[in-house]
């Protein structure tokens, strides 16, 4: 076994964070994690953090979308159909 001498290490660089970017401790479940960490490998790589963080981006921008009422759903709907109909309508 080969002893190391650390007395005249110094520390290495330490990357940055890049900007817009914020380090904080997040408890998450075992299975979670492990389903992320199998995306990544199935897809080829990369980082689960990543994968995760644009889970929560595409859930956060799904949750500012307006929600349409009944009545908008309707007028879309029927707008819709219109255009679809005039496509097969003839001239005399």
């Amino acid at each position: 076994m080969t002893n190391y001498d650390f007395s005249q290490a110094k520390r290495g660089a330490i990357d940055p964070l890049p900007t817009g970017k914020t380090r904080i401790t997040i408890r998450l479940d075992d299975d979670l994690i492990a389903w992320f960490r199998d995306q990544v490998e199935v897809n080829g790589g990369g980082n689960y953090q990543t994968l995760i963080n644009a889970a929560l981006r595409e859930y956060v921008t799904r949750q500012k979308e307006p929600t349409l009422l009944p009545e908008q759903m309707e007028l879309l709907v029927r707008q819709a159909v219109r255009e679809e109909l005039a496509q097969y309508r003839l001239t005399s």
